[in-house]
Formats: structure tokens, C-alpha cells, sequence
């Protein structure tokens, strides 16, 4: 029996770790994956050829970013995520609020504007490009929390609860798309709120967390209404194959467990993120003024004192 579009017959031997991590490429993901490693490296060279820096930790985020892409698509975990609901949850989780974290973490949208080169007068190249589309209406709208915080939402209740998810994974073609959907719900999800790369919507420290934790909850809410389901609710999973000795509904249950599990995850990681970025745009700040009394001899303290000199004058 074909393995939906796989090329791979639906008797999977039981789960295991070891079966789950063999390699498994899905050559759409492959390829993506390395392409985007390529680029990024390219970005990374070109600039230290000429002299300038890149953070060795934005490399670093960026590579881990693709990797955990890597880990769910191009492994055994998406052969079993066709079949298992609680496997397929961990490549949800993993590919919409891990993996996009870690990938702007890499800040790759400020690596491209420095390490594309400049178009000559009059022509647009794609460093220009790019920074039209920065600029444009359209990712002003994709980019703000009316738009972001109900799209995040509605990829789990109006995709599972609904005729919609059971058609995607009838194909191979569905489920790269579904999967495609969530990452690229994830990066513009938390692009404003990490606030690393450039954009339209750039909200305060406070605000950001703001939209974080509008989100996160119905994550949670998603997770508790599989575990306390009393039957199947996506027909994609009633019928698991009778070769992995499980029974749908306990694997429903643990991936609403799973689902509520990382709804902590990405606020950790996202809050450790803002609490840096806080911490220093604070230092930066301190040093701007420090620079600016040492050039002025500290007007702005020296006026302020005068100011409560002529205040007691006046009290005599």
C-alpha cells in the first residue's frame, strides 16, 4: 500500500528514536536546506573577504535553524509523522516555532542587505529589490499583530479541526505545502517580536512580549482539547497502519500533549532573546549619553541642577 505519495508502503515497523532519526530526505526540504545554507555562507565570506565582521552566534543560530528543518523533514520523523499524530505534532512544533526562532536569530535579512552588492545608478539589483519589499505595503500587513497573531491561530484550529488538513496529507504535494505553510507562519509570526532584522513593524521591548503571549495560549488551549478528546478528531489518523501496534486515540492524546509542551518552549527561548536584546539596547543607550556629557560637559546635568537651584531660590 502506497505510504501517501511517499513511495514507501504504510507497514512502518513500530517507532523507535533509532527508525525515527535514520536518513530520509524529502528532496523538496533537501534542497532547500542547502541552498539556504549556501547562501548564507556566501553572505558570511563575502564580508569577511572585505574586512567586516558577522557575529560567530548569528552563524551559528542560522545553521541550527536548518538543521532542525533538516532533522523533521529529512529523517524517518516524516515518514512516521504521515501516520503517527504524535509524530507529525513534533514536526509541526519543531518546523513552526523552533526552527523559526533559531533562523532569525541568524538575522539573514541583515546579512543579505550587507553582503549584496550595491546596484549602479538608475538600476535595481537585488539588494534594491529586497529593500523594496522591506519597505512595501504588503509585508507592513503581513508583518503587524492583526495579521500575524490570528493567521498564527487559525493554522491550528482552521487547519485540524477542518476538512482541509485530511486533503493536504493525502499527497506528498499537500503535506511539503502544509509543511511550507507552517514555517512561513512561524517567520513572520515572530519576525517583529524578535525584532533582529529589519522591518516595517518594529513595536517596543514590552510590546513584544505582548505579542508573544497573545499568541502562545491558544497553542496550549489546541493541546488540552486533543488530549481530553474522547475519540479521534482528524480522520487523517483514525486508522494508524495495525504494523505500529498503536491505538489512535493514546496517540492522539500525547501529540495534544506534545502541542501544549511547546507552547512553553518558544516563550522561553523568545524571552531570553528580548531580555538580552533589552539589556543591551540599555548599554547602548547608557554609552550614547556618557559620550554625549563627556563632549558637552554634561549641559543637560548641570542645567537640570540649576534648574532646582532656582526652585529652593524662589521657596526663601
Amino acid at each position: 500500500m502506497d505510504h501517501s505519495g511517499h513511495g514507501m508502503t504504510m507497514d512502518l515497523p513500530p517507532f523507535t528514536l533509532g527508525r525515527a532519526l535514520e536518513y530520509s530526505p524529502d528532496l523538496f526540504f533537501l534542497f532547500g536546506c542547502l541552498l539556504a545554507l549556501a547562501l548564507y555562507g556566501w553572505g558570511v565570506v563575502r564580508l569577511r573577504r572585505r574586512g567586516d565582521g558577522w557575529p560567530a552566534g548569528r552563524t551559528v543560530a542560522f545553521t541550527l535553524g536548518v538543521l532542525t528543518v533538516a532533522l523533521v523533514m529529512c529523517t524517518g520523523l516524516n515518514d512516521y509523522g504521515m501516520v503517527m499524530f504524535s509524530v507529525h505534532m513534533v514536526q509541526h512544533m519543531v518546523i513552526s516555532m523552533v526552527s523559526p526562532i533559531l533562523l532569525l536569530l541568524g538575522a539573514p535579512v541583515t546579512l543579505a542587505l550587507r553582503a549584496l552588492p550595491v546596484a549602479g545608478r538608475g538600476r535595481k539589483g537585488p539588494r534594491e529589490l529586497l529593500l523594496v519589499l522591506l519597505h512595501s505595503r504588503y509585508v507592513r500587513i503581513i508583518t503587524h499583530p492583526a495579521f500575524t497573531i490570528p493567521l498564527f491561530i487559525a493554522s491550528l484550529y482552521a487547519l485540524y479541526f477542518s476538512p482541509l488538513f485530511d486533503f493536504l496529507m493525502g499527497s506528498k504535494t499537500g503535506h511539503v505545502a502544509m509543511m511550507v505553510h507552517f514555517l512561513a507562519v512561524g517567520l513572520i509570526f515572530f519576525w517583529p517580536i524578535m525584532g533582529v532584522d529589519p522591518g516595517p513593524h518594529r513595536p517596543g521591548h514590552l510590546m513584544r512580549m505582548l505579542e508573544l503571549f497573545a499568541g502562545m495560549p491558544f497553542h496550549a488551549f489546541f493541546g488540552i482539547a486533543l488530549m481530553m478528546a474522547s475519540e479521534p478528531m482528524v480522520d487523517a489518523y483514525r486508522n494508524p497502519p495495525a504494523s505500529l501496534a498503536i491505538d489512535a486515540l493514546t496517540d492522539q492524546n500525547a501529540a495534544g500533549g506534545i502541542a501544549w509542551a511547546f507552547s512553553e518552549i518558544p516563550s522561553v527561548l523568545v524571552l531570553i532573546a528580548l531580555v538580552h536584546q533589552w539589556y543591551r539596547s540599555e548599554q547602548r543607550q547608557a554609552k550614547r549619553s556618557d559620550r554625549a556629557a563627556d563632549r558637552d560637559g554634561d549641559k543637560e546635568l548641570t542645567a537640570y541642577n540649576d534648574y532646582l537651584a532656582s526652585l529652593q531660590a524662589r521657596s526663601r
